[in-house]
């Protein structure tokens, strides 16, 4: 799962010391070999947004193991989860879940810590994931401390009852190819929104944000070379300063000038706030969540520049905790492919594993609530996409980074507080403060 969040992460040299305090923590951790099977014990799971975990499915691993409690803690947004995670790491891991949630554009500082979870690899998880996806997990050393959960394969969601009113290709199959179908790009996105726009008074697409970190997500390498991991001068970034003004300048006819998952975000799903969202799978879960009693949602099996993946998660398991070796089982559990299947049912998580991606009741998954798209077929073919994209490249600066970037693209869009050239200024301003 992603959402876009504000900057509030401390400098690498302090995650250094979050290490050291973690480690330094550890004395009543339970010991991988020793477990503590049959003890009565509580289980808490710290996760964000909906990662479909219903009670209905943790009641089906308390049942198979009744001395086990399990205790969903769930953070309203990934910001919220983000913060609590980075305080309780910096405090030592005290107050930290049995098992935290982790968001993929946190793992590449997080991997720098392994002392402050276990390493999760054993015999029952081998060969589970879709390989890229279990290498982001992993820390530089090789250490395995997230089991992954969801990949976001990108389509497109829209609300096809205001694109049939302006006049425009409605059904799924025909909205595709008017955004350019196989082949659509960014430019022919945004000269369907002008299309759109000129015949609606309902704005193309919902956040400046939203679009520039999709497109973001197509880049090998945005703000880091691949190889050294050091970051890449922001002032010579061509390849960013283009999509930071592109976005903005069809943003000022196409945006509704919104911060996902803020107040007056959500509101907009109930009063035809924008037309279309470039709509990772976990995000159909949110869709429905702010917009039910709205009938006009569909999905389409198209996205520009060919394949996007936007999000995609993690559970670790903090070395501080008191039953670490029952907390890596639940783990498991939670991202065995049958669970996995289930929360993409319940949620639209479209699992990382591959026995499940390759599941027919995956692929017969159909959504009610977006006019029974079918989720399962479509989803998989964006993942299909995925095979022909780069797998994109976050070192340990790539959230600070990205966070500046996005600080500047709010300025123009959701504030109005600075033109494009004034924002892109104090962007190369935030960028030099960070001091690399």
């Amino acid at each position: 799962m992603r959402t876009h969040a504000r900057r509030n992460w401390t400098a690498l040299s302090s995650l250094a010391a979050v290490a050291l305090l973690a480690s330094g923590c550890s004395g009543t951790t339970e010991s991988a070999e020793g477990g503590s099977a049959g003890e009565d014990i509580t289980l808490t799971v710290a996760t964000f947004n909906n990662f479909g975990y219903t009670d209905e499915l943790l009641a089906e691993y308390t049942e198979a193991n009744p001395h086990v409690t399990i205790k969903q803690q769930k953070a309203a947004t990934a910001p919220d989860a983000r913060t609590n995670l980075t305080t309780r790491l910096a405090a030592g891991g005290e107050g930290l879940a049995d098992i935290e949630a982790i968001e993929i554009d946190w793992m590449p500082e997080l991997s720098q810590l392994p002392d402050a979870f276990m390493d999760l690899a054993a015999p029952d998880v081998e060969g589970r994931w879709l390989p890229w996806k279990e290498a982001q997990g992993r820390t530089p050393d090789g250490t395995l401390i997230g089991y992954g959960t969801d990949i976001g394969p990108q389509a497109v969601c829209y609300r096809e009852d205001l694109v049939e009113a302006a006049g425009l290709p409605s059904d799924p199959d025909a909205f595709a190819e008017f955004l350019g179908g196989e082949d659509a790009t960014w430019d022919d996105y945004f000269a369907a929104g002008h299309e759109f726009v000129a015949e609606s008074e309902t704005p193309w697409f919902d956040s400046a944000n939203a679009t520039f970190h999709s497109m973001v997500n197509q880049v090998e390498a945005a703000y880091e070379d691949s190889e050294s991991g050091e970051p890449m001068n922001l002032a010579e970034n061509a390849t960013i300063k283009t999509m930071f003004e592109t976005v903005l300048t069809e943003s000022a006819d196409l945006s509704a000038g919104l911060s996902q998952w803020e107040g007056d975000w959500d509101s907009a799903f109930q009063n035809d706030g924008f037309a279309t969202m470039l709509c990772p799978a976990w995000m159909t879960g949110p869709i429905e969540e702010r917009a039910g009693g709205v009938d006009g949602w569909n999905i389409a099996d198209v996205y520009p520049g060919g394949g996007g993946n936007w999000g995609g998660s993690f559970l670790t398991v903090p070395a501080t905790g008191e039953h670490t070796e029952e907390a890596r089982k639940l783990a498991a559990w939670l991202t065995d492919p049958e669970q996995q299947i289930k929360a993409f049912e319940a949620a639209g998580t479209f699992p990382s594993q591959t026995e499940a991606q390759g599941s027919q009741v995956l692929a017969d998954s159909k959504n009610e609530f977006f006019n029974d798209a079918p989720t399962g077929k479509i989803f998989s073919a964006r993942a299909v996409a995925l095979n022909d994209a780069p797998v994109a490249f976050r070192g340990e600066n790539y959230f600070t980074i990205h966070s500046a970037v996005q600080d500047g693209i709010t300025r123009v869009d959701v504030d109005g507080s600075q033109n494009i050239d004034d924002s892109w200024s104090g962007v190369l301003t935030a960028f030099s403060e960070l001091g690399f």
